[in-house]
């Protein structure tokens, strides 16, 4: 029988974050849920069904360590949070630049080394990270925001086989694009939504996967399946795949 879990769910109140917390929820006899983020709205939704919610911007270091010291150890981490604005490398600002680097990045870093010494105390723990397929399989606009989930994959690969002897499990999720209003906010032109069209990804299947790897850890999964193919024709045929992938994301 399984034992009853302490998940922390970072970036839940708005998407997969959001989804994923709600499973969590209505599943009580197995998860003691904490949800954390930046839309009282939502918090107050997730803290009605639950949850322990407790607001907090995990890009502030003091944040992050009161939200640390209210939650106690941790089984499970759910790292959501994500931000994106897919715009032309020159006309990005830096202000959305470091937005993009300290949310998807530094901030689950940050995050990882505060909860890894009680994790490797006690010999067992799960961190599951939400990538994406562009830190694989990179697309025009998208220059921060996939440097960041690049940067993201290489912090994971080198995390797994530090934390392997201490029966911690590393898992990565990459999904493709996903109809949330991310994408809106990442593009307000809506012509990425318009690019990637039929090709969105229903939030449920992604926070479905993330309820999955929780009960059996792998090392990674990609959403849909065949993006994992995409990224290894990638690395055998790199010239072919952007040549054939721009023309989607710089309309003339």
């Amino acid at each position: 029988m399984n034992k009853r879990k302490t998940v922390l769910v970072t970036g839940a109140t708005s998407g997969v974050g959001y989804a994923t917390a709600m499973r969590l929820l209505a599943d009580a006899n197995r998860y003691t849920v904490y949800a954390t983020g930046r839309a009282p709205d939502k918090l107050w939704e997730l803290q009605n069904e639950g949850a322990i919610a407790i607001p907090a911007d995990i890009t502030n270091t003091a944040e992050m360590e009161s939200l640390l010291e209210q939650t106690g150890p941790l089984d499970v981490v759910i790292f959501s949070a994500g931000v994106g604005r897919f715009e032309a490398a020159h006309v990005l600002s830096d202000e959305e630049i470091q937005s993009m680097i300290d949310t998807n990045f530094i901030a689950p870093v940050g995050l990882t080394k505060r909860v890894l010494p009680q994790m490797l105390d006690r010999r067992e723990g799960h961190l599951i990270y939400i990538g994406s397929q562009a830190g694989k399989v990179a697309t025009p606009k998208a220059s921060v925001y996939a440097a960041t989930k690049h940067a993201l994959i290489g912090y994971t690969n080198a995390l797994r086989m530090e934390v392997a002897p201490f029966d911690i499990n590393v898992s990565v999720i990459h999904p493709g694009p996903i109809d949330t209003p991310f994408i809106d906010m990442a593009d307000k032109t809506g012509s990425y939504r318009t690019s990637v069209g039929r090709h969105l990804l229903q939030v449920d299947t992604v926070a479905d996967a993330v309820i999955r790897i929780i009960d059996k850890p792998v090392r990674e999964i990609n959403l849909p399946g065949i993006m994992g193919l995409t990224s290894k024709l990638y690395a055998l045929t790199p010239g072919l795949v952007e040549k054939v992938g721009r023309k989607y994301f710089m309309k003339k």
